[in-house]
């Protein structure tokens, strides 16, 4: 028998992510000037970086670099107040990589955390396109903005899946941790990281014996493979499949800062003016525009007031016994 217990050790599981406060950072570091060559890439359209999210994100790298921490040439910003789906035609992604020496820009799709519905009790969840509610809470599959560095890299196995009629392929699937600062810093305990957006789905478990990654009973997982580079994530930072291996190449044995625009300050504030029937550009705020037409209002849930609720769900919801998984009959395999 095959439990969903198990197959924990080859399906992993990402937890959401945590919204740091920017540190205190030099007045050299925070009024750098932004070379010209960058500043062409700044503004609010598809493709660009908002000035806000360019500022933070600089200053916190600057202060990393002065502080001897960090020697990447690279740096990170992520703006997940953008639309995320890079399938609609419209969106121009939300990730930013950012090599001042090289003077390279590059902007790729990233995922946002999904949140959840505690069905009866409470709705913090997300839709596909844009994120309205954010935080730091254990278990929230909530995605928090502020500052990260990035730390070491796990690679684990995550099953089989079919390519062709008789060829079988491997998915690894490699995950950045991140080490968070100020609301971001039990971005480790909640396994906050960033990885490819790519999994086995409909998993049956096929024997195997030869196989490296076989149980000791000779089977290992088998399913489909799924590519969810539009879709949301369960906290963590998700790229697309095709564009994660840069990222890693990037940071490998070399950490970096990742800053993730909003923090809870910038929540608060857009959802205060907007209660004051303000518009928060009016009043020198910033949120993409078209994200906010969809959400309305975003909101931040604190982790001292979500986090029990979420413990009391899970008490009064225990999860059911596991079951075996099946094993792959010939038509699965």
């Amino acid at each position: 028998m095959h439990s969903k217990s198990r197959l924990s050790n080859f399906i992993g599981f990402c937890a959401a992510l945590a919204f740091p406060a920017v540190p205190q950072v030099s007045s050299a570091a925070r009024n750098s000037a932004v070379p010209a060559w960058l500043k062409a890439h700044v503004g609010e359209n598809d493709g660009q970086i908002a000035p806000v999210v360019l500022q933070r994100a600089r200053a916190l790298y600057r202060q990393k670099v002065a502080e001897g921490k960090v020697r990447n040439a690279c740096y990170f910003a992520m703006d997940a107040t953008r639309p995320n789906d890079p399938t609609d035609g419209k969106s121009g992604g939300r990730f930013y990589i950012i090599c001042e020496k090289q003077q390279t820009f590059r902007v790729i799709s990233a995922g946002h955390g999904s949140g959840r519905n505690l069905k009866g009790v409470v709705n913090f969840s997300n839709g596909r396109e844009c994120a309205k509610n954010f935080g730091n809470a254990l278990d929230s599959n909530l995605t928090t903005g502020g500052s990260y560095l990035t730390d070491e890299i796990k690679t684990s196995f995550k099953g089989y899946y079919r390519v062709t009629a008789r060829q079988r392929a491997v998915l690894t699937r490699s995950f950045i941790q991140f080490d968070g600062m100020g609301e971001t810093a039990n971005a480790r305990q909640r396994l906050i990281g960033g990885h490819a957006a790519a999994k086995i789905a409909g998993v049956c478990m096929l024997k195997d014996p030869k196989s490296p990654y076989a149980d000791n009973q000779g089977y290992v997982p088998f399913g489909k493979y799924v590519s969810y580079a539009g879709g949301r994530s369960d906290g963590c930072t998700s790229w697309s499949p095709e564009e994660a291996p840069q990222v890693l190449s990037l940071v490998k044995d070399n950490q970096t800062t990742l800053y993730i625009y909003p923090e809870s300050r910038d929540i608060r504030a857009v959802s205060q003016a907007i209660a004051a029937k303000q518009s928060p550009a009016s009043t020198g705020l910033y949120w993409n525009q078209s994200c906010l037409s969809e959400i309305g209002s975003p909101k931040f849930w604190t982790r001292d007031k979500l986090e029990p609720v979420i413990a009391q769900y899970k008490k009064d919801h225990p999860p059911q016994p596991a079951k075996p998984l099946p094993i792959c009959t010939a038509q699965s395999n």
